[in-house]
């Protein structure tokens, strides 16, 4: 094997995330522009173990700027200005994280599987 090869698989890293500022275990994460889980709460040196492939089961608001349905296979998106709910349809103030695998009611928030990553 190469000496180079950090992480084999490379989707799951140890990594200090840049959103939320303090990540529990289950939040929705991007570590820069690249889309994660914690799968872990940050650690006392400034670190979370992040999931960047898969599926989770996520809180995700039917709203863009304002109230949209999201319908399965919709592409979605982590909003860091969006409270609390931070996944939703917003691709003018959020970075892209995944698709949604069911449908979201306009202005609902609802707990769907959203495949992470694109």
């Amino acid at each position: 094997m190469a000496r180079n090869i950090v992480h084999e698989a490379g989707d799951a890293l140890y990594v200090a995330v840049t959103a939320p500022a303090t990540p529990v275990s289950g939040d929705p994460v991007l570590i820069g522009q690249i889309p994660g889980v914690a799968i872990t709460d940050e650690q006392s040196d400034g670190k979370t173990s992040v999931l960047c492939t898969g599926v989770a089961n996520l809180l995700v608001k039917g709203e863009t700027t304002v109230n949209a349905a999201i319908t399965a296979g919709d592409i979605v998106y982590y909003d860091a200005a969006a409270s609390p709910h931070k996944i939703n349809k917003d691709n003018t103030n959020g970075v892209r994280y995944g698709y949604a695998l069911a449908d979201v009611g306009s202005g609902v928030t609802a707990t769907i599987p959203v495949k992470i990553g694109y």
